[in-house]
């Protein structure tokens, strides 16, 4: 007799299921990324930030064989690279000039060096204020590297490249298992080359080993350190032309017909980085629902830099001064990070709560020299004859460098400082409906900085000591609305604001009449679209109103003393696209339109910030485009623009000022799979040799732009 059906039952043990902690390295494949943590510290697709953000994908650097910040940033609207002195990082968003507004994992990575990419799995540029996140600065943006992980699928690469003006590298990639719970990879590089600049070159050197460790489906733990070592030549460019060459309201760079003339000393000015950093992050997901992930980042620096540069324009008859100095830092930052995260459903009302805390303390001590050229130590700076001996550098001019007690303009500096930052912070990411959603958010910094002494020289010889204490409360509120009126698509708007602490690397600038300023104040207000076009492409748009406030210039009744004073804006729009079109085409790149302005004049006379000043380094017009496209399953081929419209080297005041001048330059690339662990890429950049500006520090540090110039790679899988 057959048993009734419930008779063969089994009965299964209930299991409670949670979300376990993901364990994907790299979630982006391709050119177009999905989600991304930086904007909102939570995992939130880019569909659903408020915000404008541009990700360079690890295809994207590969393909263009970025080894750089600033050459990963050249295809992304809205963000310019800037010469930083020839010797750190530094960009330029939304019309705002940085040097420390950069991130590693989420975690402020702050001190003026220059970052290889050889363990970075991807850049994430976020545009627009947000203080809310990321605290002190961000003010026109931040740029974020996401690391190389250590995970359980294997990676073994080995990659070589050799290019123009003997560029040499090799980077190695190595990770697997050690157990089921335990995952080691190491990521290292070695580079020695030289530069189409004479006299200039490069040796780098790092190692990042990392674990992983899941103890748990609930619980990761990843551990890191690293050592990295730049040595390089502080390469300042050329200086502008005036006289002859051009009147004097629009100067241009100054053209020898030769764009590798070094203008002052290339063997004195040499810069050397040591880096050594340890990060640990460890996250747990909790059966309740929350989540808490605490992230620690110590990281030593020593850096020195030694600069004999152009100083002034080159006059009509072919003379220009040469000033010198040299810099030695050491820093060290100890950063610690807590989010608590949890989900929950109010009233049919989802809510992805966040909040957290943030310490940090970062000691640093600053010694600064100023240098004296043939034993004169009445003067820091001399004149070089151009049109007498057809040389842009000094020679076998003695040059020794000291303490500076004769002219407050180059001053000697001794500075010891201290800043400790308490942050904490709150925010909401609520979803009302499929179409509906929102973001509030609002931190509280304390950010203490204490000077144990600044010493210059003055005017009459002698040394003034100033010791003090500065504290700056913080309040940086966000809100952001997104509409969907279909789920790939979203319609938002966005508020939010950014301050900017006189302390850090401004410390140098610091007196007495200027401490007690309040920071700069930077409002961010924006309006977008996004569409998913598909799963592998999408479009964005940004309007976008960026304001600065407590900018801080010199008194015009007294010019030993600063003021504050509100006036100046950005108003700009930003269109992006990455991903697929087709299965064998893909794209990257945008336009963007930035009309900064001052909007009330800064001071008077010939040193005067006129009302409607262009602002410097923020051309109005960019465009970029890069395409690859797979011809089979050996080869492919790739071909990209970059282009922008005139711009200035630096504030112009009333009296004085240098044009870049526009530029269009073509790059290309050429890929062979030629078995299945051997890849030969060849890259190619500024095919048509065109004669242009890259970057600027100011009207005489003007870098021009390389010519043709081509780099091979060889990558191999084993």
């Amino acid at each position: 007799m057959t048993q009734p059906a419930e008779n063969n039952i089994i009965k299964l043990e209930t299991i409670d299921v949670t979300a376990p902690i993901a364990s994907d390295t790299r979630p982006v494949d391709g050119y177009n990324a999905i989600s991304s943590t930086t904007a909102t510290k939570t995992d939130t697709k880019l569909l659903d930030i408020p915000q404008s953000i541009s990700v360079v994908t690890q295809d994207i650097i590969k393909d263009q064989s970025v080894q750089s910040v600033a050459e990963a940033i050249r295809y992304v609207p809205g963000v310019q690279a800037s010469q930083g002195e020839g010797n750190r990082d530094a960009i330029v968003l939304r019309g705002n000039a940085t040097t420390g507004d950069f991130f590693v994992d989420g975690v402020r990575d702050d001190v003026q060096t220059y970052r290889d990419l050889y363990n970075t799995d991807r850049i994430e540029v976020l545009k627009g204020s947000n203080g809310m996140i990321f605290g002190r600065g961000g003010a026109g943006g931040v740029v974020n590297r996401v690391s190389k992980e250590a995970g359980w699928d294997p990676v073994r690469q080995l990659t070589a490249s050799y290019g123009a003006y003997n560029q040499r590298r090799i980077a190695g990639d190595l990770g697997q298992s050690l157990t089921e719970d335990i995952a080691f990879r190491l990521n290292s590089v070695y580079e020695n080359s030289n530069s189409y600049r004479d006299g200039v070159n490069i040796e780098r050197y790092g190692a990042t080993p990392t674990f992983t460790i899941r103890p748990s489906d609930n619980t990761k733990v990843v551990i890191g350190a690293e050592y990295f070592k730049d040595k390089r030549i502080a390469d300042r460019g050329i200086p502008s032309a005036n006289g002859a060459y051009n009147d004097v309201n629009s100067r241009k760079p100054f053209n020898l017909g030769d764009n590798s003339a070094f203008f002052g000393s290339s063997e004195l000015s040499p810069t050397d980085t040591e880096t050594f950093a340890f990060n640990a992050m460890i996250e747990h997901q909790f059966n309740s629902g929350i989540n808490v992930k605490n992230r620690t980042r110590w990281a030593n620096y020593n850096k020195f830099y030694q600069n004999v540069f152009a100083n002034s324009s080159v006059a009509n008859d072919g003379t220009f001064a040469v000033s010198a100095y040299n810099n030695a830092t050491n820093r060290e930052n100890v950063v610690n990070q807590t989010d608590l995260t949890y989900t929950a459903k109010w009233w049919g009302i989802e809510n992805k709560l966040l909040t957290g805390m943030e310490l940090v303390s970062q000691d640093t001590k600053d010694l600064r020299m100023a240098g004296f050229f043939n034993n004169d130590f009445t003067s820091t700076g001399t004149q070089v004859n151009l049109n007498a001996n057809n040389t842009t550098q000094i020679g076998n001019m003695p040059v020794s460098f000291r303490p500076n007690l004769v002219n407050s303009n180059s001053p000697f500096s001794d500075n010891k400082s201290m800043v400790d930052t308490v942050g904490l912070y709150v925010q909401d990411q609520i979803i009302f409906s499929p179409k509906w959603q929102a973001i509030l958010g609002l931190r509280y910094d304390k950010f203490q900085t204490n000077v144990d002494s600044i010493k210059k020289g003055t005017t009459s010889g002698t040394t003034v000591s100033e010791n003090f204490d500065v504290t700056n409360n913080l309040l940086s509120p966000r809100a952001g609305l997104i509409f969907k009126p279909i789920e790939p698509v979203s319609i938002y708007a966005n508020y939010s604001i950014s301050y900017v602490p006189r302390a850090g690397d401004q410390l140098t600038s610091l007196t007495l009449s200027n401490k007690t300023f309040d920071p700069e104040k930077f409002t961010n207000y924006e309006i977008g679209a996004k569409w998913d076009v598909n799963s592998n492409f999408a479009l964005t748009s940004a309007l976008y109103i960026l304001e600065r406030a407590n900018v801080a210039i010199t008194d015009p009744q007294n010019s030993t003393q600063s003021i504050l004073v509100d006036g100046q804006e950005t108003r700009g729009i930003e269109l992006g696209f990455s991903g697929n079109i087709t299965e064998k085409w893909s794209v990257f790149g945008g336009y963007a339109y930035q009309d900064g302005e001052i909007t009330k004049q800064q001071g008077n006379g010939a040193n005067a910030i006129l009302k409607g000043t262009q602002l410097a380094q923020t051309p109005k017009h960019t465009f970029s485009l890069w395409n690859r496209y797979n011809i089979n399953n050996m080869w492919g081929a790739a071909i990209g623009v970059v282009s922008r419209s005139d711009m200035y080297a630096q504030l112009p005041t009333a009296t004085q000022s240098a044009v870049l001048p526009a530029y269009a330059r073509l790059d290309a690339a050429l890929f062979a799979k030629l078995t299945q662990k051997l890849r030969l890429q060849v890259n190619m950049e500024n095919l048509t040799n065109e004669n242009y500006v890259l970057t600027a520090h100011n009207n005489n540090n003007i870098m021009p732009g390389s010519p043709i110039t081509g780099r091979v790679t060889l990558s191999y899988d084993f």
